[in-house]
């Protein structure tokens, strides 16, 4: 008779080239408060030793590490087959660089169950992996405990893009989507999206409990217009989902979003690429974004009022659209990279 322990959360780990880093974040996991977990590591077609380093953690651990090894396909497959191996009544994901507090699952766990919530969200801290310097802590103020997604959608535009620092019911994942285009870029937050449009709450624990660690290699992340295409037509794939729900809160949120995250983070990407014409893309990006994100531009999510009534929600971007309906997004992004070169990590604003 099989007399273990339901598992509570099944935490998914992608690996790739990371053997310098995947003892800490494995010891992280396997130190947990919360016993009743499991890490699903991928091996991705590691070239380097972490295949090695996973089994000998195996027989150490047992079935407390599944491993999945296979032919390097990236992050996106890695993650959908990690999530179809799971068995917890959560999922989360760790980056496998990355490192997590001891009570990082606990607490997660428990404010989800507290508060009868999907996805659960914790602070986390960026952390220079050369120097151990701490740059920034994030998502510790949350300016909502609790956020009902279909009464006020808007407020998913505050959450960091990543999935790494939040747990989700495993149906949310089990039952997502699927794209018929992989995004290149902005993967993670194309991502989150597919689970977003099913999650009823979300609740936040106010705790750095994710450290993050910067690459310096990462810290200005170009990107060549080649991936344009399909990070597009991913993106038009999102809109039609959520067109579906018929619910008019959504189709502004996710027009807000793709402003955020086309209009504004890709842009910048691709104007750190000394051989694109930024002026032309920037062109076709705001026709593509008038197309086929109408309600970008018009929105009651990037509103005073909104603001106003959300406790000071969406305020950066709000300021970031007055910029860009003033022609003046050029030069901002001009200044945001000389920030950038001068303190040595990506500030979010």
């Amino acid at each position: 008779m099989n007399t273990s322990k339901p598992i509570k959360i099944s935490f998914i780990i992608p690996c790739y080239n990371v053997e310098k880093y995947l003892p800490k974040c494995i010891d992280s996991l396997m130190n947990q408060t919360l016993p009743d977990i499991e890490a699903i590591f991928i091996n991705d077609g590691s070239p380097d030793n972490c295949l090695k380093i996973l089994k000998d953690y195996r027989k150490k651990y047992g079935d407390k590490i599944v491993i999945i090894d296979k032919k390097n396909e990236g992050v996106w497959r890695g993650r959908k087959d990690g999530i179809k191996k799971a068995k917890g009544e959560f999922i989360g994901f760790v980056d496998s660089d990355d490192y997590v507090t001891p009570d990082f699952a606990a607490k997660l766990y428990n404010a989800a169950i507290k508060n009868h919530a999907d996805i659960a969200v914790c602070g986390f801290d960026r952390i220079d992996l050369d120097t151990g310097k701490l740059y920034s802590r994030e998502m510790c103020k949350p300016k909502h405990k609790n956020i009902i997604i279909k009464n006020n959608p808007g407020l998913l535009l505050e959450l960091n893009g990543a999935p790494w620092n939040k747990i989700y019911k495993a149906e949310l994942l089990k039952n997502m989507a699927e794209l018929q285009h992989i995004p290149p870029v902005l993967d993670d937050m194309m991502f989150l999206q597919l689970i977003y449009i099913n999650a009823n709450k979300i609740t936040f624990i106010p705790d750095s409990l994710n450290r993050y660690m910067v690459r310096k290699d990462s810290i200005i992340n170009t990107v060549e217009p080649k991936v344009i295409p399909d990070t597009y037509a991913a993106m038009k794939e999102i809109r039609d989902l959520y067109a579906k729900s018929k619910n008019q809160n959504y189709l502004d949120y996710i027009d807000a979003n793709a402003f955020l995250h086309l209009g504004i983070s890709l842009m910048y990407r691709l104007s750190t690429n000394k051989k694109a014409n930024f002026k032309k893309l920037l062109k076709d990006n705001t026709a593509f974004l008038d197309q086929n994100f109408p309600r970008w531009r018009h929105n009651q999510y990037i509103t005073l009022k909104y603001i106003k009534q959300n406790n000071g929600s969406n305020t950066k971007l709000y300021l970031v659209k007055k910029i860009y309906d003033l022609h003046l997004f050029r030069p901002f992004l001009a200044t945001y990279k000389a920030m950038i070169n001068t303190f040595g990590v990506d500030i979010k604003w």
